[in-house]
């Protein structure tokens, strides 16, 4: 089908069935987007909408109570005093028990995320040249980590430690120690100075940091440095891959369940100085083109005069464990080459099996956090499924409806991409974590905390917004974490965007 319109006096031939064929119906989009969102205000506000006829006809008769009909119904109190006494009594029972058994409120009063100095950061053109330079990776090796950098969407300005800067790098005890306390103490001093938080003060201390563990412990070397009191519980974990911020956050939690009116401070970092990989497996370089120097330390509260003040509250947490199976157990494995060099390998399935941890992880999260709405719409898919048609496509359920921000670990543009795609999300509901990739690379568990920094810089935490962080990590683990905003959130003193938020976001090249 053809059809001529005029333009200056000639004419312009527009053949819509070929337009047709290229753009999609969008009138069947935007209809079906409307039924959608009238499905999900009714069904969310269902039982809003039936108090509505209840309460006008429970008026209604109030308003027709004369005041003999009220005196009767004194009366009948009277006559039933006991009874009424009993229910009294069994009412200020049944809610002080409640009271005293309801989990305690957790706020997170305040966080800081390192910023190292300039110094230290590494331009391609050097991290290419230092490696040439250090004269243990083949030219294969070479060109490898060259296509990884150029694909991995970090950006120039991310950060190694001093010790890998040197020629030759000089991954020593002593350096590695170094590189933790710069970050550790660089982190908390920022914070204790942000709260006006007493040292002493602090309650619960937990430290999780993978592939460096001396003795002293990293929890210890922070007990003595802000000289902690000597009852102060404290956990080191180590060896928990990139998702154990979420874990130590989840421990923290329930050690405030136990301990009444305290804080308890969370420290993630990652240490690159002793876990530089020096050989030519492939399978064991790419961390080295992603992983960067970065960590945070988190202030969290069961204090009640402490919500006036504080940026989020815990509303859930989640952790999923896929170790029993093989695969996702060796996906990512600390081992030596045929050489003797030890490093991290990254298997081929990793984004296959992360997938399956995610499907997990999101199936006990569902429940908590989805509208009924959505929830109805899984489960009858799920039936219908069952009953039906076992190759019918799964629901996905939309957690756009749950959440008003993500906070994706970012580990690497492949991991981002995916759950941007699985989970349906937008290109600004990724944006923080592609640019905190890009500003800083993978900082390991600290990285959602750089990307809610993110969202804060640019003014978008909003009170009432919920924010999901998602993390992984080898063993293999998923855990998510849900906090929800007490008030219009501002950035942190220091805060690591400080100096570039404004020239972000990016546009990503790959």
């Amino acid at each position: 089908m053809e059809a001529q319109a005029p333009v200056n006096g000639g004419s312009v031939q527009i053949r819509t069935e070929d337009a047709s064929r290229k753009l999609p119906n969008f009138l069947q989009s935007v209809n079906m987007k409307y039924v959608k969102l009238g499905y999900h205000y009714l069904i969310t506000h269902l039982f809003k909408l039936c108090l509505i006829p209840l309460m006008a006809v429970s008026i209604t008769e109030i308003s027709r109570l004369t005041p003999d009909d009220l005196y009767q119904l004194w009366l009948h109190l009277q006559y039933n005093l006991v009874a009424f006494i009993l229910l009294s009594a069994l009412a200020v029972f049944g809610s002080t028990v409640f009271i005293m058994t309801r989990p305690r409120s957790v706020y997170l009063v305040d966080y800081s995320c390192y910023l190292p100095p300039a110094s230290l950061q590494v331009k391609y053109e050097k991290f290419m040249h230092h490696s040439k330079l250090i004269e243990n990776f083949s030219e294969s090796s070479l060109e490898f980590q060259r296509k990884i950098l150029e694909r991995s969407g970090l950006g120039e300005e991310t950060y190694l430690p001093e010790a890998m800067h040197c020629i030759p790098p000089r991954p020593t005890m002593e350096a590695a120690r170094g590189e933790a306390e710069q970050v550790m103490f660089g982190c908390l001093d920022k914070l204790f100075e942000n709260t006006k938080i007493n040292p002493r003060d602090i309650g619960v201390l937990v430290v999780n940091c993978s592939l460096f563990n001396p003795t002293p412990s990293l929890s210890a070397m922070i007990v003595n440095k802000y000289k902690l009191r000597g009852n102060v519980k404290s956990f080191n974990l180590g060896g928990m891959g990139c998702s154990a911020g979420v874990i130590s956050i989840d421990l923290a939690k329930d050690m405030l369940q136990v301990h009444r009116n305290t804080y308890a401070v969370v420290v993630s970092t990652e240490n690159i100085t002793q876990n530089w990989y020096f050989g030519n497996k492939k399978a064991m370089l790419i961390p080295n083109c992603l992983f960067r120097v970065g960590g945070t330390a988190i202030l969290l509260s069961n204090k009640g005069r402490d919500r006036r003040r504080s940026k989020y509250k815990m509303v859930h947490t989640v952790r999923t464990h896929k170790g029993a199976d093989e695969k996702a157990f060796n996906c990512v494995y600390q081992e030596q080459d045929e050489n003797g060099k030890t490093g991290v390998s990254l298997s081929k399935d990793l984004m296959a099996i992360a997938g399956e941890a995610l499907k997990a992880n999101i199936t006990t999260m569902g429940p908590l956090v989805l509208p009924i709405s959505e929830q109805i719409l899984f489960f009858a898919t799920l039936v219908a499924k069952k009953l039906f048609n076992a190759k019918m496509k799964p629901y996905i359920p939309d957690f756009k409806l749950a959440f008003d921000h993500f906070c994706i670990h970012a580990g690497g543009r492949a991991v981002i991409d995916e759950l941007e795609k699985n989970l349906q999300l937008s290109e600004r509901h990724v944006e923080a974590s592609r640019m905190t990739l890009h500003r800083f690379g993978n900082t390991s568990s600290s990285s959602i905390w750089y990307e809610l920094a993110y969202i804060e810089g640019k003014g978008r935490m909003k009170k009432g917004n919920r924010v999901w962080q998602i993390a992984f990590g080898s063993g293999f683990k998923c855990n998510s974490a849900v906090w929800v905003a007490l008030n219009n959130v501002k950035p942190s003193v220091n805060s690591p965007w400080d100096h570039c938020i404004d020239r972000y976001p990016v546009k990503l090249e790959y």
